[in-house]
């Protein structure tokens, strides 16, 4: 998320009460989590085994829970929770903002769309020419979708991440400051809900087609044309390659990779990166082929063993 117009280090700390290193005019242009970072982002840490990772990423500012030497380059800012004051800092430039009419003044419509009876578009939305809305969607504040969209019935576009950290008396949310971009020629299917980026972009590929009851997680990128059956769900922060088939009730984890024309076929898990141009079954998921065979060895185990006795 961009911050617009940037503030100074010195401003920063202040909003969260906290102690920093380097020059106070230093400039803070965005907050992101560590994987979505860039040039002048403020990230957070509060882990010892990611303090390296995160003091040699992108980010120029670093909100840590320990006071380590400063890298040159970059600002520091110390807090005995890091977690807690980066979500105050998300609350500062992205707060709530209420709408009371189903759509938004702020939003944008492009010449064209159709916007069916009882559905909501939210805040600063963005929707392109020759777009088809139906009834019952909902698409929150900063989405972007492109031209010839269809997006069906009871469909939720940029809900929040699911994203908590665990604390002994419960759970904190990790607000969500980023957005749903959807391209030109996509179609989504009825009860689907796509995540919006934690603080980046959840991103859905030109001609990209997706059937009813499809949950894609927060910061996962799809690429061009790719077909998803019923009942698909994608963790977040997935890479999804172009021309990738997903059939119906494929389970994806986290931080992992589809390669380009990858087919997973039904009721399997992606539990690892996958290469691309192959086809892939079961649970975990291999080559189809291969889980063919394993499979059918499994069935003459009790042939094998009668043979035994």
């Amino acid at each position: 998320m961009e911050i617009n117009p940037v503030y100074k280090l010195k401003d920063i700390a202040a909003i969260i009460n906290a102690e920093f290193e380097g020059a106070p005019d230093f400039i803070v242009s965005g907050i992101n989590e560590i994987h979505m970072v860039v040039k002048g982002d403020l990230t957070f840490v509060d882990l010892p085994k990611y303090y390296d990772k995160a003091l040699n990423s992108k980010a120029t500012t670093i909100l840590l829970n320990k006071k380590l030497p400063c890298p040159a380059g970059k600002a520091l800012i110390f807090s005995d929770d890091p977690f807690r004051d980066y979500v105050a800092l998300v609350k500062k430039f992205r707060p709530f903002e209420k709408c009371t009419q189903a759509i938004s003044p702020s939003a944008i419509i492009g010449e064209g769309t159709i916007i069916q009876p009882g559905a909501f578009v939210g805040n600063h939305v963005k929707i392109g020419k020759n777009c088809l809305i139906q009834a019952n969607v909902s698409i929150y504040d900063h989405c972007v979708l492109g031209d010839n969209v269809i997006i069906n019935c009871n469909t939720t576009i940029g809900g929040d991440a699911f994203y908590y950290k665990r604390r002994p008396e419960g759970y904190d949310k990790m607000e969500s400051c980023g957005r749903v971009v959807i391209e030109d020629n996509v179609e989504i299917g009825c009860n689907c809900t796509i995540d919006k980026g934690v603080s980046g972009d959840t991103r859905i590929g030109k001609g990209t087609k997706m059937d009813n009851h499809i949950q894609i997680g927060h910061d996962t990128v799809i690429g061009k044309n790719c077909l998803f059956a019923s009942q698909v769900g994608i963790a977040g922060v997935t890479t999804i390659e172009d021309d990738v088939i997903l059939w119906g009730q494929v389970g994806v984890q986290k931080d992992l990779t589809i390669g380009k024309g990858a087919i997973v076929l039904a009721q399997s898990g992606v539990g690892k990166t996958l290469k691309g141009g192959k086809v892939y079954f079961g649970s975990p998921c291999r080559e189809a082929r291969e889980k063919m065979k394993e499979m059918a060895m499994v069935k003459r185990i009790p042939e094998i063993l009668a043979k035994l006795k």
